[in-house]
């Protein structure tokens, strides 16, 4: 405990923690909450401004949280704004703060490491959580600024941390640098009974085909509404979690789903709903056409699920032979492999049977941070 106490942590690029807004939230509250735990001390520079998935919901800008230091930064919370302001003033407030090691998360964020590397002798770690620029919902000007933080990133940062084997590849060939690759974790769940979703959804156990995470193209909802409008089932299709400065996409899915009846939209989920969600669906469905580390797909098979996943090698690598794959972006492949699972009840506990001690076994936050302070503490080049 001792040995840690003289690291002094700040965390920026996720949008604020407690949260579950997004993975990066995700893994930066399960990060901190650990280190806390062991002695460092840790700083989140939260946004300011409105919860990014829902609006209406109220946002507590507290000061602390189980052990981890919470700062709120200006932020103009319109759409493009929000992340590059937030990056911008909580960089300035690290510059003048007593951390020692600026932990960046997620590509844009990293425009801002000039202002630290040029302006004090901080250690800078970067956890890349994905090729942002790819993601379909940037335009022009915010791929290019994104793109410019991965440049800064490969360049300047004096640790890099990588989800997946693909990204660690990316960096090497395209800038030449290496990378540590350190997977995210997962934790084992309280599987729960229906009782909110019965009441809210008319949802039963096995009863329906659950899609969970941001509404945004690159998750490739439109196929999944597609296939299941195709296929002969009575399990319902839930869509749950909510838009991110994506209105639009959230408008067409809408539109492809307006015949059929047995498709719900639930909106951003937490707490008790989220839990009884995962706990109770048939399959969990992740059609993607991009990841960076699916943490939704390691919490649905630490529910037991029968996952479902498009063939990319971000979701091929966390599940192994312990899940179903068909072809990215095609529909037809989606669709055949939704109706085989449907028909295929003994196929489907198989896989829920064997999901969950796979997958903590495979994925333990306590080894992502132990991995994590070892470069925290490791001699600067």
């Amino acid at each position: 405990m001792k040995e840690n106490t003289s690291l002094k942590v700040a965390m920026i690029g996720h949008k604020r923690i407690p949260s579950r807004e997004g993975g990066i939230e995700i893994v930066v509250e399960e990060l901190s909450i650990r280190m806390a735990k062991k002695g460092i001390e840790v700083t989140c520079y939260n946004r300011k401004g409105k919860h990014a998935l829902d609006k209406s919901q109220k946002v507590n800008h507290i000061k602390e949280y189980k052990g981890v230091k919470l700062k709120s930064v200006l932020t103009i919370d319109m759409k493009g704004l929000a992340a590059m302001t937030s990056s911008f003033f909580g960089a300035i407030k690290i510059l003048f703060s007593k951390n020692n090691i600026v932990h960046f998360h997620a590509e844009g964020p990293c425009a801002m490491i000039p202002i630290i590397k040029f302006f004090s002798k901080k250690k800078i770690i970067v956890t890349i959580h994905g090729l942002d620029w790819q993601r379909a919902k940037w335009g022009g000007f915010a791929t290019k600024y994104i793109k410019f933080g991965e440049k800064m990133a490969a360049k300047y940062a004096d640790e890099i941390i990588v989800l997946s084997e693909n990204v660690k590849k990316y960096f090497k060939d395209t800038y030449n640098r290496e990378t540590n690759f350190i997977p995210n974790g997962v934790n084992k769940p309280d599987i729960k009974d229906v009782d909110i979703i019965k009441d809210k959804f008319d949802l039963a156990k096995d009863s329906y085909i659950l899609f969970l995470g941001r509404l945004v193209p690159e998750k490739g909802i439109h196929y999944l509404i597609e296939a299941y409008n195709k296929i002969n089932t009575d399990k319902k299709l839930v869509i749950a979690g909510g838009s991110s400065d994506t209105d639009t996409y959230f408008n067409e899915l809408k539109e492809k789903a307006k015949d059929n009846t047995n498709i719900i939209f639930t909106g951003f989920v937490q707490g008790e709903e989220l839990e009884e969600l995962y706990s109770n669906a048939y399959i969990y469905v992740l059609p993607s056409d991009l990841e960076g580390m699916p943490l939704s797909l390691l919490e649905a098979m630490s529910y037991k699920n029968c996952c479902l996943t498009s063939d990319i090698p971000e979701c091929k690598t966390v599940m192994d032979d312990n899940g179903v794959t068909f072809k990215k972006s095609d529909v037809n492949d989606l669709k055949e492999k939704l109706q085989y699972l449907v028909d295929n009840v003994d196929k489907v506990n198989k896989y829920k049977s064997e999901a969950q001690e796979y997958i903590l076994k495979k994925y333990n936050w306590d080894d992502v941070v132990d991995k994590t302070i070892e470069l925290y503490k490791k001699e600067k080049k």
